[in-house]
């Protein structure tokens, strides 16, 4: 059994993996993986330096900073990134899922954008972290003191699916407007039935 655990930026979603995965379950991370075939895959490489310039990157190092900045400045420069990284980031986590599969019954994926790149197509079951608005934006300015202002997280809000339209979209939710004892409770809860369904 696939499954995607998303949620938009400050969600807690990253907290929900690692619970998962230190009750020993594998959990990739997209982002991860996107990040590994932007500096490896000399194709992916050649189309972001023609998108964005060679300043994407400083030798064999992506400039995250750069591109990121390049990315999020427009609907158009977003769409480009994405249709430059996601194809392959989907072959990929499908391809590392699998090879998962061979020795375990269950295998999740951290993906912020799991619907926005289409990583539910191979995906079985798709899980939500939500959590109200200002909590998400309380998190995320705490998180990311000196380098996230409060207009640039509301920036990358924007570039995601709004959440009402994700919970209709995901099969599971899990909502983070408390503590974090409650997030566990709740994550524990559902791999219980995770584990229950993968018959």
């Amino acid at each position: 059994m696939k499954i995607g655990i998303t949620g938009g930026i400050g969600s807690g979603k990253s907290l929900v993996s690692e619970i998962i995965s230190q009750a020993g379950y594998k959990v990739l991370n997209a982002d991860d993986i996107a990040k590994q075939i932007m500096v490896e895959d000399e194709s992916v490489r050649e189309l972001i330096i023609d998108a964005f310039g060679n300043e994407s990157y400083n030798g064999n190092e992506l400039n995250t900073k750069y591109v990121s900045k390049k990315a999020f400045s427009s609907v158009d420069n977003i769409n480009i990134l994405n249709s430059i990284v996601h194809p392959p980031m989907v072959y990929k986590i499908n391809e590392l899922m699998n090879k998962e599969l061979d020795d375990s019954k269950i295998v999740f994926v951290e993906a912020a954008l799991v619907f926005e790149a289409e990583v539910d197509e191979i995906l079985d079951h798709v899980l939500l972290v939500t959590a109200d608005e200002d909590k998400r934006i309380e998190r995320v300015t705490k998180r990311e003191i000196g380098r996230l202002s409060k207009k640039e997280i509301l920036e990358r809000m924007k570039f995601q699916i709004p959440e009402n339209e994700k919970e209709n979209l995901a099969d599971f939710t899990i909502k983070n407007n408390s503590t974090l004892a409650d997030l566990e409770m709740k994550t524990k809860l559902f791999l219980t039935v995770f584990e229950s369904m993968k018959g």
